[in-house]
């Protein structure tokens, strides 16, 4: 295989001996993303490291933390950080031009309550993130792998509710949404058999208002499509 080939992408890594929910793939960088990510990158990327981060001394202030896995390309994100100046927010994001998405918005809006990790989510949680630290954690519209063959694959399994539930505090929340009827079901029988979280619903929960409608999901609401939210409670 020449250095030009492109390699098939890994969604298991042996070393690791664990199914990923992602590919890791290129994408196009735009000029202003990759500007973002030059002139903002420094500030407010925070490197990966197997250590528990300081988030005090990352924000330069005490606050409660939100953490979300897969911000995409950042728009939901910059919405919500700017609504709440008061918390402190951690995006984890494995794509480089959604990184550089939301730097920009970053420095278009001037929110200076939001950090970025660009690494692979359970790894952050794993190392870097203390138990019961977090106020809340937002995981919107995962890829729901459709297939059969491919639900495996999914984000949301028990393994890794039962360790972003270990992160957050009692009294904070999880936040799961997704606009595939069938990955809701899933999702809400592994999140009710997590015994540390309470569902905040009998089902699923009305959208908090914080949580904008994306111009995807608006679209798709037109359409006639659902859209599924669950907001589960720490004990």
């Amino acid at each position: 295989m020449s250095e030009n080939t492109p390699r098939k992408p890994l969604f298991y890594d042996p070393a690791e001996r664990r199914i990923r929910s992602f590919v890791t793939r290129a994408g196009r960088l735009s000029d202003a993303q990759a500007r973002a990510i030059e002139e903002l990158g420094p500030r407010f990327c925070v490197p990966y490291q197997k250590n528990i981060l300081d988030v005090d001394q990352v924000f330069g202030r005490s606050a409660p933390t939100i953490f979300e896995i897969g911000f995409g390309m950042g728009e939901t994100s910059a919405k919500i950080s700017a609504g709440m100046p008061e918390k402190n927010f951690i995006g984890v994001e494995v794509h480089t031009p959604g990184v550089g998405s939301l730097l920009k918005l970053i420095g278009e809006q001037n929110l200076q309550n939001q950090r970025v990790i660009q690494h692979d989510a359970v790894e952050v949680l794993t190392h870097m993130i203390a138990p019961a630290s977090l106020a809340g954690a937002h995981v919107f519209f995962p890829d729901p792998w459709h297939k059969a063959r491919h639900n495996k694959r999914r984000l949301i399994q028990g393994p890794l509710v039962s360790l972003l539930a270990s992160r957050i505090a009692p009294g904070g929340y999880l936040h799961c949404a997704t606009d595939w009827e069938e990955y809701a079901q899933q999702m809400l029988e592994v999140l009710n058999a997590e015994p540390t979280l309470q569902n905040s619903a009998e089902a699923y929960a009305p959208r908090p208002d914080y949580r904008p409608v994306t111009k995807f999901e608006n679209r798709g609401l037109k359409l006639g499509h659902g859209v599924w939210d669950l907001v589960f409670i720490k004990r």
